[in-house]
């Protein structure tokens, strides 16, 4: 490879030992450690690509180290590097109020909570947020069995070396101001669905830090010390089917932005519908594009606000999320050799019952069962194009359940 000069490794250089940069992972990352020119690492990530090259479509390997903890690159660059192969929609589809929101508590330093019901782009949203305010983040699935250690870090036992011995793990914040630091950007770390967790339990520990963010909240074995650095912007996302604001202890709703993600614009909502049809249905099935639409405005419209067959209103909060996963099923189940190639009329009900009935009794009470009930079978009889006896077929087992359990069945 060509001899740096006393100025750095050159543009005119890189281009001239391109060849070997392309094969060469070693001289890659000299070429970045060594070159003062930004121009030079535009050409060898976002001309040449090469952290695709070297490292793979995703994932923090030499190449993209490299340029994440280059004195040269731009934030732009680094985010570039750092979110390489992620797949979230750049379109942000939320409020505009939500937006703002989330962005002034981060801004401010904050940590966000995103609630609302299910299926309204939440986590998406969180992704979103963290792409847009941050160089690189991590997304974290909370579950039933974490602890304050899954959040600031703890022990854990190490059984290499034909031996047990015990370990510092930096949980997922602190994980996050270690990179905060190293590459010294501005870092996410997304904790989702919290409320399948204990959450006054694992966010103790994080609480303390947010009051006093100069406390030393982990030590790793090296003698590192963690405390809540400013570059961190900590998102997460909450679903309130099953709980209110109110309900939640005190000490989080004191201490993070809380910021409810509930209903989108109209026209929005059904640019999203119209969007997942023509991607998912259209071309590759013998199905009425326009009925499908209707039937998803028609559902959405009656579980969320109630219409002239609901007069009772309102069945419950649900998001519009969850009809994508119809319009695949249709997709894929209605095209030339699909399992409802000559059946599509069934697959409509099948994918209701499939994707959209078990999450709303998921979250429903008694009355909103019967009220699910009535709501399906009406959709039913307007709906002649479609069979939607499996949705309203499902709902009705579940009443019929639940009336057991109660001793009121008839």
């Amino acid at each position: 490879m060509s001899d740096s000069s006393d100025e750095g490794y050159t543009l005119e250089q890189a281009k001239d030992d391109i060849g070997i940069l392309r094969r060469v992972e070693e001289e890659t990352v000299e070429a970045i450690e060594n070159t003062e020119e930004e121009e030079v690492l535009k050409y060898l990530i976002e001309d040449e690509q090469l952290d695709v090259r070297h490292d793979g479509e995703r994932g923090l390997g030499e190449v993209r180290r490299a340029v994440l903890e280059s004195d040269v690159a731009s934030d732009e660059l680094k985010r570039l590097v750092s979110l390489r192969g992620d797949e979230t929609p750049d379109d942000i589809l939320v409020p505009q109020n939500v937006k703002r929101n989330a962005k002034v508590a981060l801004a401010a330093g904050k940590p966000v909570v995103l609630y609302g019901p299910t299926g309204t782009g939440k986590t998406t949203f969180a992704k979103q947020l963290a792409r847009e305010m941050c160089v690189g983040y991590t997304l974290n699935t909370a579950t039933p069995s974490w602890t304050p250690s899954d959040i600031i870090g703890g022990i854990s036992p190490d059984y290499s070396d034909d031996s047990l011995s015990y370990r510092t793990k930096l949980g997922c914040v602190s994980e996050a101001v270690q990179r905060a630091r190293k590459f010294d950007v501005e870092y996410g770390v997304i904790l989702d669905e919290i409320t399948r967790a204990d959450i006054s339990k694992i966010f103790g520990p994080l609480y303390t830090a947010i009051e006093n963010p100069h406390q030393t909240i982990f030590e790793t074995d090296e003698g590192d010390t963690i405390e809540l650095d400013e570059r961190v912007n900590i998102i997460c996302t909450m679903n309130m089917s099953d709980r209110t604001v109110n309900e939640l202890d005190n000490a989080i709703t004191r201490r993070f932005a809380m910021i409810e993600l509930d209903e989108y614009e109209e026209n929005k909502r059904r640019q999203l519908f119209k969007d997942w049809i023509n991607a998912h249905v259209s071309g590759s099935t013998d199905l009425d594009e326009a009925e499908i639409l209707r039937l998803f405005e028609r559902d959405y419209q009656g579980i969320n606000h109630g219409t002239e067959t609901t007069a009772q209103g309102a069945i419950m909060r649900f998001g519009p999320m969850h009809y994508r996963d119809v319009a695949v099923f249709l997709g894929i189940g209605c095209r030339d050799g699909g399992e409802y190639e000559h059946d599509p009329t069934a697959a409509v009900g099948q994918a209701f019952q499939t994707y959209v009935v078990p999450r709303l009794l998921n979250a429903a009470a008694f009355p909103q069962i019967e009220r699910i009930v009535d709501h399906y079978r009406a959709l039913n009889d307007e709906f002649e194009a479609f069979d939607l006896t499996p949705a309203a077929k499902l709902a009705e087992r579940e009443l019929e359940q639940e009336r057991r359990q109660m001793g009121t069945y008839e």
